[in-house]
């Protein structure tokens, strides 16, 4: 079937516009953050501590110092990190269960829209006060909650199951990008002109994307304008078993589904390490490799690069190995989550001990978070092997699970490097990377490839 100007693979364009804004719109802050505290309070933290030497090459162009300043300790910086997490795991679930009944594209465009408008407002909650920062940012993650759900949703209408792998990588490899540009953009920003720009610039691109999606995107091949009917035919026809017409949710047999819970275990300790790095990565850079923030943007993003090349790059082969190699969908799917998660803890662990060596630092944190992205074609796309009908829903399950670690793991974190050493720092990675590995093993023993028979079946037989 052709892929050139297909609706599916615009669809899949025009999600990974959509979360490139939506993780542009959550990092930025961790970027601005380190331009935003008085670093007067950061020197009187390293005074004792042994931290490597500057290591910035001072630029002739000076850094513009006119953005406010506040005096925000260790641990309210890593509430103001968490924060948008208290907000994102309320929205997981009832973002699965409404993008099922109602469709993703509202939801998934309304949730990206809510983020941007509270972006905008993001430098007066700051003027008002931490208490005001952190209520903005729960309320962004409200907005973020429903994407992922949503997006799922959408996927188990359009994705036919041998192309589930690129289309669900090219789309969600947004996240990477918008990582890869928020970050060392965010710096440049900071560095030269004011960091309440990040907010207001980013902001305004996420209402124009909101009008985009509005414009050229429709919840499923039955709804959309100009998609030609070769194309619609073929999407049916290949998701025509896999999908339930009449969805009472089987609540029971998904708690009592060990495929299920594996994709959940998974998930949840994949975040711990990508949560980790995604929000203290900056102030590592900072703090410990003591690069500035222009440096800092640069360098936290190559990281974020490498998954988004290994996301698209693994997809295209995932879909290989089913479709020419007669790999089983399960035996893909492990070998790529443990690759996924056992390569990033490696060379986290091996981050930690690099010293004051700048480039194995940069090295080894970039191949962790490189590593990362064969989970794409892992757990993230299982949700819609074993349940299609459902995949929104399941992601919402997992997701809320998932979102966890963004809660604690960056105060956890900042209360294990107060001092900012290095070997603080190792602790942190010691116990991201142990997470990983028991996440690798728990997906490896129960997770499944075909479709469950709770997903199945129809009301009628649900009752006899």
């Amino acid at each position: 079937m052709p892929v050139c100007c297909s609706a599916r693979y615009n669809l899949a364009v025009m999600a990974l516009l959509g979360f490139f804004m939506l993780y542009a719109l959550r990092v930025n802050l961790s970027v601005a953050l380190v331009d935003m505290v008085n670093s007067t309070s950061s020197e009187q933290e390293n005074r004792s501590s042994s931290v490597c030497p500057d290591h910035s090459v001072h630029p002739k162009t000076p850094h513009n110092s006119t953005g406010k300043k506040y005096n925000w300790d260790a641990d309210t910086q890593g509430w103001i990190l968490g924060s948008f997490f208290y907000g994102y795991i309320l929205t997981q679930i009832p973002g699965g269960y409404f993008a099922g009944k109602i469709g993703g594209k509202l939801l998934l465009g309304c949730g990206i829209l809510g983020t941007a408008v509270f972006t905008l407002l993001t430098p007066l909650a700051a003027d008002l006060g931490a208490g005001y920062l952190i209520a903005v940012r729960a309320l962004e993650g409200l907005g973020e909650g429903v994407t992922f759900p949503a997006m799922h949703a959408m996927w188990s209408s359009w994705a036919p199951p041998l192309e589930r792998s690129r289309l669900l990588s090219l789309s969600y490899a947004g996240a990477q990008l918008g990582t890869v540009v928020s970050l060392p953009v965010s710096g440049l920003i900071c560095y030269y002109v004011n960091w309440i720009y990040v907010f207001y610039i980013f902001g305004a691109l996420g209402v124009l994307w909101f009008i985009m999606w509005l414009i050229f995107v429709s919840d499923t091949p039955q709804t959309h304008r100009t998609i030609s009917d070769s194309e619609k035919e073929y999407i049916l026809s290949t998701l025509k078993s896999e999908l339930c017409k009449e969805k009472v949710i089987p609540v029971c047999a998904m708690m009592k589904s060990l495929p299920l819970w594996a994709i959940v275990v998974a998930h949840f300790s994949y975040n711990w390490t990508f949560y980790t790095l995604l929000t203290l990565l900056p102030t590592y850079m900072k703090e410990i490799l003591r690069f500035n923030a222009q440096q800092n943007g640069f360098l936290s993003a190559l990281p974020y690069f490498g998954c988004w090349l290994c996301m698209n790059i693994t997809g295209l082969i995932a879909d290989f190995m089913r479709e020419r190699l007669n790999f089983s969908t399960v035996a893909v799917r492990k070998i790529f989550n443990t690759l996924g998660m056992i390569g990033p803890a490696v060379f986290l662990l091996a981050a930690g001990y690099t010293g004051c060596s700048y480039t194995l630092a940069v090295v080894f944190l970039t191949l962790s978070t490189t590593f990362g992205g064969f989970s794409m074609s892992g757990y993230n796309i299982n949700h819609l092997d074993i349940a299609p009908s459902f995949a929104g829903l399941l992601l919402g399950i997992t997701n809320t699970f998932a979102t966890i670690p963004g809660m604690v793991g960056p105060v956890i974190a900042k209360s294990l490097t107060h001092e900012n050493t290095v070997a603080q720092w190792q602790i942190v990675f010691y116990i991201a990377a142990a997470i990983n590995v028991f996440g690798a093993i728990i997906f490896a023993i129960f997770a499944s490839g075909t479709v469950q028979d709770w997903a199945v079946r129809t009301n009628r037989a649900q009752r006899s």
